[in-house]
């Protein structure tokens, strides 16, 4: 028995060390490389898991109604890109780390599209656990209230701590989990990790009324999402799957620019996307990173 419990001691201690760096730092990710895909690579078995920010919500054509799945999201994109043979997406909007076993309307869950003839799996999830939606939500309500202060902020430490950082925390282990059960379901395969794209100015500026946050949320909401995406990478790390930024190389196109510029729709969309979602250029661009980080071979 003291065997058995000698690696879930280690794993406990390893996302442990996950936890405290999230703890400690917010940075964000690491600038693009500038690896351009040249669509040399092929791969014969790609599976792609994921919420909405990867199945594509609103964007021609949409081929599941039920996941709001796209057939020009990141992941058919790369696989075109990559000639792939067998290329399943079970990426769908509204999915949480809990989708990944259990059934989401008609659909099954989605790590039973793996198997050990896998080759590739892209996973991209996490943002529904932390809350998107309901943050989203909660401070354009609040908003009204002090639109040049914090509102939002200041109700999410209301309780003597940040209660978006403590859910970035919570949801690290759910990851590792799901991680850990992509190696056990499809163990021969490479597993890439693919972050959240840069959703509000860089710079921490803000653009009221379009998109409708408080102008001291706007830093804040900002360094959520960072804090998010590292944990994400630390958390790929420790189940040496491989983390893929897509934040650095969508920055400057975020739900702020204008229409021509923007990659991530505001909350009235003037392309075809969901509120508060990647458009056709934003998922071409996370195809981009996916690719350039398949390019750059392992490590």
């Amino acid at each position: 028995m003291a065997r058995e419990r000698r690696p879930a001691r280690r794993r406990a201690a390893a996302v442990a060390a996950v936890l405290g760096g999230c703890v400690l730092a917010a940075a964000g990710m690491a600038p693009p490389a500038g690896a351009q895909p040249g669509g040399h690579g092929r791969t014969a078995a790609y599976v792609a898991l994921g919420d909405s920010y990867t199945s594509g919500p609103g964007i021609p054509a949409q081929v599941d109604a039920g996941c709001a799945r796209s057939d020009h999201n990141y992941p058919s994109l790369v696989a075109a890109e990559r000639r792939t043979s067998a290329f399943t997406d079970v990426s769908c909007g509204g999915a949480t780390t809990a989708e990944m076993w259990r059934a989401q309307g008609g659909n099954p869950p989605q790590l039973d599209a793996l198997d050990r003839h896998t080759d590739l799996v892209t996973v991209q999830i996490g943002g529904n656990d932390v809350g998107f939606g309901s943050i989203i939500g909660t401070c354009a309500r609040l908003a009204a209230q002090d639109p040049a202060g914090n509102p939002c902020e200041r109700a999410y430490r209301a309780f003597g701590h940040d209660g978006l950082a403590l859910a970035v925390l919570r949801t690290a282990p759910k990851v590792d989990r799901v991680l850990r059960a992509v190696r056990a379901r499809a163990p021969h395969a490479r597993v890439l990790v693919v972050g959240y794209p840069d959703l509000l100015p860089d710079d921490g500026s803000g653009c009221f009324p379009q998109v409708p946050f408080a102008a001291g949320d706007f830093p804040y909401l900002r360094d959520t999402e960072k804090r998010l995406n590292r944990m994400l990478r630390l958390v790929a790390g420790v189940n040496r799957a491989e983390y893929v930024d897509t934040y650095g190389p969508t920055a400057g196109h975020d739900m702020c620019q204008a229409p021509a510029d923007r990659w991530i729709e505001p909350l009235r969309p003037a392309a075809p996307a969901a509120p508060a979602h990647p458009n056709a250029r934003g998922e071409a661009a996370m195809a981009r990173a996916v690719l350039g980080r398949l390019e750059r071979g392992r490590g």
